[in-house]
């Protein structure tokens, strides 16, 4: 078939040409100056098929079809060939059809892809961006452009622009758009947006009106999506909302409607748990809800009926203790701090610096801190598994972190958890329970046999785990 419309076009353009050609015996003198046929005027801001003669709207057709057929057999020099001819005719096809601009948009990453050519490599990716800006001139829609733009250079052709380019694109898709957002942009923009808030290169206010915004986006993506794009927003909740949890760190971040909103239906759902309801007290009170607030009162009367604690003899710790009741976690680590100071004892230091290891890690959000915090308290008291384990749970909470959230980036944190859970049973039997289970829940999480042997990996071997990990461990598989 594909042979037959090859030769119907060598055909076309062939007598085409012929009539083009003048032929000699046609031609006289005359006194009458010849005229030039007028071109059509393009209805729109493109040329379309009915734009062009008879003879040329017939060639452009016909390209149209043979650069999908190529397109389909994976030849992309011939794809490519006739998708010009297709682009370069009428780039508005029949007004109404715009996958061609991905199409060829697809070829070109093939062939930047296939070669090591660096002048070549961003000849390329200049193309794809101007057919994306011949999109937006032919069919409109500006921030579904800029996000696919800065999609491509984020994934596809990093180190071409930097991040401050990337994210303003991303960020106009948003502006545009608001909570219809294109779903492409949700994961990548929420990573960008997240290391400059936390870099100090976006304000807390820009920070708070973007991540507001994107909850907003995944709740309305969720809301209304149908068919297999639901899997994507599936996949986007996993993410984006994990990541912006970072944030609870900053000070001042989120306020009190964030809070409640998440934390409170803690509370409903265990009404009987201290751990829960000193968590979303102090949650609530660090997201600055007044202490007349119905929801902060019933707290508070729930904690003093079933959750009082008598305080410590050390007035460090019973500031710290406050401070931490209170939701001012930086302040509560500044008195512990205190006492691991004051202390001569060290299993007593130990404790406290496990104790700020988990604000860090539960509370301010700063995984490598308290990493280090746990280390420490491993130092000072030997045979003791829970700061092991604790650097376990940062590992493998660190897949939103160092990855989407799923892929093989996000995989791969949970083998040095594994690590650490497998050296907190080897020094402490009392969490070699809690520490099996945890290994048998995360295993499934692991890369399977065939995403190692893609990377040319083997079960066994050594690997380095990049991101604020870095750390070596041995390959394993979920299979």
């Amino acid at each position: 078939m594909t042979k037959l419309i090859i030769n119907i076009l060598t055909a076309v353009i062939g007598l085409w040409i012929l009539s083009c050609t003048p032929k000699l015996a046609d031609v006289r003198p005359t006194d009458t100056p010849m005229v030039p046929q007028e071109k059509k005027e393009p209805k729109g801001p493109c040329i379309t098929f009915d734009d062009l003669e008879p003879h040329e709207k017939e060639t452009a057709e016909y390209a149209f079809v043979l650069y999908k057929d190529f397109l389909k057999a994976k030849n992309y020099q011939e794809a490519m060939h006739y998708w010009k001819i297709a682009y370069f005719m009428a780039p508005g096809s029949n007004g109404r059809a715009k996958n061609h601009f991905e199409d060829g948009a697809g070829i070109y990453k093939q062939l930047h892809d296939g070669t090591n050519d660096m002048f070549l490599k961003r000849k390329y990716v200049d193309t794809i961006m101007s057919i994306y800006d011949k999109k937006k001139q032919c069919f409109g829609d500006e921030a579904y452009i800029n996000g696919l733009k800065a999609f491509d250079y984020y994934y596809n052709y990093p180190g071409y622009v930097d991040d401050e380019a990337i994210y303003n694109l991303f960020k106009s898709n948003f502006d545009i758009k608001g909570k219809n957002a294109d779903y492409f942009v949700v994961n990548p923009f929420t990573k960008l947006l997240f290391d400059r808030v936390v870099e100090g290169k976006v304000s807390q206010d820009e920070g708070r009106k973007y991540a507001d915004l994107i909850f907003k986006t995944i709740e309305n993506g969720l809301s209304t999506c149908k068919g297999k794009i639901c899997e994507a927003w599936q996949v986007i909740n996993e993410y984006a909302p994990a990541r912006l949890e970072g944030l609870e760190g900053l000070d001042g971040f989120y306020g009190c409607e964030y809070y409640t909103k998440k934390y409170y239906p803690m509370f409903q759902a265990n009404p009987d748990s201290c751990d829960v309801i000193n968590l979303v007290y102090a949650r609530l009170l660090r997201g600055g809800c007044l202490s007349t607030d119905a929801k902060v009162t019933e707290l508070k009367q729930v904690k003093l009926t079933k959750c009082y604690v008598a305080p410590p003899a050390l007035s460090c710790a019973a500031q710290g203790n406050e401070d931490y009741s209170q939701g001012k976690y930086s302040n509560a680590v500044e008195s512990y701090q205190k006492c691991i100071d004051q202390s001569n004892d060290n299993d007593t230091k130990a404790k406290y610096m496990l104790l700020i290891a988990k604000i860090y890690y539960r509370d301010l959000r700063n995984f490598a801190k308290s990493r280090k915090f746990a280390l420490d308290a491993a130092k000072l008291k030997s045979g003791w598994g829970e700061p092991y384990m604790l650097i376990g749970n940062l590992y493998a909470s660190s897949g939103p972190m160092c990855g989407t959230g799923r892929g093989w980036e996000s995989q791969v944190v949970t083998w040095p958890a594994i690590d650490m859970w497998n050296k907190a049973k080897s020094v402490d039997p009392s969490v070699a329970k809690e520490a099996s289970a945890l290994i048998s829940r995360y295993w499934q999480f692991m890369p399977s046999k065939e995403d190692i042997f893609f990377r040319n990996l083997k079960a066994g071997s050594s690997y380095f785990v990049p991101c604020w990990i870095q750390e070596s461990t041995s390959i394993r598989t979920s299979d």
